[in-house]
């Protein structure tokens, strides 16, 4: 019987200095996988199944006919991530800040639901989310 493999998430950003977002992804934990990584390109692994593509501005504009969004002034999305805790919320979060991003939203705490966010060096909104797994059913 042959093995499936998992669904993944490849989520492909544009980047104005490579180098800093490889940085700033390295500073909140994540590993750059070299094998899909050149000059013009990182592969950020956020887990086994969620990569981030970073593009150099000019090459994610290969792959696409429309402007890139001006993230100064435009969202061009919200960019979810669980983590396991409360706690990790505030680590993942204060590690970004720490390593150059800025807060986007005010952190919201329902209770049962805490989540905080910030913009990346480039301006992406990332918003980082822990759910209590006794209120979520299966």
């Amino acid at each position: 019987m042959s093995q499936q493999t998992p669904q993944m998430i490849f989520l492909n950003l544009p980047v104005k200095d490579l180098e800093v977002s490889k940085n700033f992804f390295v500073a909140l934990g994540f590993t750059i996988n070299k094998q899909f990584s050149d000059d013009k390109t990182a592969s950020v692994v956020i887990s086994d199944t969620i990569v981030v593509m970073l593009l150099t501005e000019p090459r994610f504009k290969e792959f696409t006919k429309k402007d890139i969004a001006d993230t100064a002034t435009t969202t061009e999305a919200l960019i979810g991530i669980s983590a396991e805790s409360r706690a990790k919320v505030d680590e993942l979060c204060d590690a970004a800040l720490a390593a150059g991003a800025t807060p986007a939203n005010e952190p919201m705490d329902y209770g049962t639901m805490y989540g905080r966010s910030f913009q990346d060096p480039d301006g992406h909104n990332w918003e980082v989310i822990w759910m209590d797994p006794a209120v979520v059913e299966n």
